[in-house]
């Protein structure tokens, strides 16, 4: 099944024109890199200038939108904290992808995420809301995501999970650009680019945290994102996901960019002084097929 297909299904899914949910059934070669996977990492203090030249590597935003594209990017959003605390990505990537996404000629740009506190106090304190609108830019929108709007879908190659109910706006973009912050989380170890798909999921998220590792690398066989950046300006050493307490924190002023989301949490675990094998998530998403995780064989470039 090809990605026109599975939307086709959600459409139908959506317009109530079919009772079966959308199905997505992996299939391998969609998914291989068709060359080595490459990790762009880079480091400084100007953000916004940061951004752009972790892409450099990459060849820019332009090979990821395209003129009149509908474009999502996903950061964490999840918790009541300030940029400082290290809990949600820091405010100036977010709002820079976006310009980029603008410049490159995106239709529309969203962002969004599914806090685990109250969502407008999220918005507000993390600074991600007032960034993306001090663009200015109609085409730019952090919104609330709407209940109505998540979908069934059967994940035919989960190994422990089969359904699950994501977000529409999500699964329907152009170009999906993935930007998790790097912290510690408590079930999972870490959380980087594959535990940020948690944001973009319905239902009743505790049950997810059986089997963890193993059912966030399921969900990844859905959604992959086009592009992964993940921020790394201020770390989460302790006490994740949630944080709070600056002394947990440190900053690194660094950024992670690559299309293989695998390698990219496999470098990411690095800066915590683990090995990608120590994070559950990685190694079941390694064993799926949905990217590499032997450093060895990434190319990691420093932009």
């Amino acid at each position: 099944m090809n990605r026109r297909v599975f939307l086709k299904q959600c459409a139908l899914w959506t317009a109530g024109l079919t009772l079966s949910p959308p199905v997505f059934r992996l299939i391998p070669e969609l998914w291989a890199e068709p060359r080595a996977s490459i990790v762009s990492i880079t480091e400084g203090t100007d953000y916004p200038a940061l951004v752009s030249k972790v892409l450099g590597p990459l060849g820019g935003i332009q090979p990821f939108v395209k003129k009149g594209q509908r474009v999502v990017v996903k950061p964490n959003i999840g918790w009541d904290r300030s940029p400082e605390q290290g809990a949600n990505t820091h405010p100036e990537v977010v709002k820079t992808l976006v310009r980029l996404a603008l410049d490159a000629g995106a239709a529309q740009v969203l962002v969004f995420d599914r806090p685990c506190n109250e969502e407008r106090r999220c918005y507000a304190n993390s600074g991600i809301k007032k960034a993306v609108e001090s663009l200015g830019d109609r085409r730019a929108i952090c919104t609330y995501m709407d209940n109505r709007k998540f979908i069934p879908v059967r994940i035919a190659k989960g190994k422990s999970i089969n359904d699950w109910e994501f977000y529409k706006e999500a699964l329907e973009a152009d170009c999906y650009i993935n930007v998790p912050v790097a912290k510690h989380h408590g079930g999972a170890g870490l959380s980087l680019g594959l535990k940020n798909i948690m944001g973009v999921i319905g239902g009743f998220r505790g049950k997810i945290h059986f089997s963890l590792g193993q059912r966030i690398a399921d969900l990844n066989t859905v959604l992959k994102p086009h592009l992964t950046v993940i921020d790394a300006t201020r770390i989460l050493l302790r006490n994740g996901p949630q944080g709070g307490d600056l002394k947990d924190v440190k900053i690194l002023n660094s950024l992670i960019a690559s299309t293989d989301i695998v390698a990219a949490d496999a470098y990411a675990t690095t800066l915590f002084h683990l090995k990608p094998e120590e994070i559950e998530s990685t190694q079941a998403a390694y064993q799926l097929g949905l990217g590499e995780m032997d450093l060895k064989k990434i190319k990691v470039v420093k932009a």
